[in-house]
């Protein structure tokens, strides 16, 4: 599942969005403005972010560059009801990477945002390849060449979404959150022992490794053969 912050002043199109997004799958995440919208990022991990351009506060404009001033290359698709050539220029220039104006059409949205997730190489398809290792996420396995192990459901989920960001960082928080849900009766140690289950079930792999990062939490690096 992948997460969606929707960033919107306006109560009907962000509840609008918000309705279309579940139903076609997609976890979502609400803010008013840009400054809501960094508040939740602290807190969640998002997956692609959908942004309004006139908003109080901090403005579609100014939340953009911010993410991109801290190096922060989440995919952004602006949605605005400007339609002056101007604007999308300032929303190209600030770092945004798709554009759609309003009304919106639902069709348009879920496309633009299947073509961002593809572009920002999160496997939409549910697979991730890395050398002679696949993971299948329908099926819950990973595959070796001829050797093919099917994971429990919580400890296949952890390392597909680590895998699917190489290298980036994710607190016991987050991963906590996104996996186990904020609801569950799983204690403070889940992640560790889920983490340390996967490291003894492929530490025979070469491919990839997870990595504690002291203090912060874990992420997992890739080695694929050049």
């Amino acid at each position: 599942m992948f997460n969606v912050l929707i960033v919107e002043d306006d109560v009907n199109t962000l509840r609008y969005m918000q309705a279309v997004l579940k139903m076609h799958g997609y976890q979502t995440y609400l803010a008013h403005n840009g400054e809501e919208a960094l508040e939740v990022m602290d807190s969640q991990h998002v997956d692609l972010i959908i942004v309004d351009v006139m908003m109080p506060k901090l403005d579609g404009y100014q939340f953009v560059d911010i993410l991109r001033q801290s190096n922060n290359e989440l995919p952004i698709l602006m949605v605005t009801a400007k339609l002056e050539m101007a604007d999308k220029k300032k929303g190209f220039l600030v770092g945004i990477d798709d554009y759609m104006t309003k009304p919106v059409n639902e069709e348009e949205m879920l496309l633009r945002i299947k073509a961002l997730l593809r572009r920002s190489k999160i496997v939409s398809e549910h697979r991730i390849i890395i050398g002679d290792v696949i993971l299948d996420y329908d099926a819950l396995t990973v595959k070796r060449r001829e050797e093919v192990q099917e994971l429990p459901p919580k400890e296949f989920y952890l390392l597909y979404k680590l895998l699917s960001y190489p290298k980036k960082i994710f607190t016991r928080f987050q991963l906590m959150d996104e996996i186990w849900g904020m609801d569950s009766d799983a204690g403070d140690t889940t992640v560790n022992v889920h983490i340390n289950r996967l490291r003894k079930r492929f530490e025979h792999f070469n491919e990839f490794e997870i990595i504690t990062v002291r203090g912060l939490g874990y992420k997992a690096v890739k080695y694929e053969k050049e």
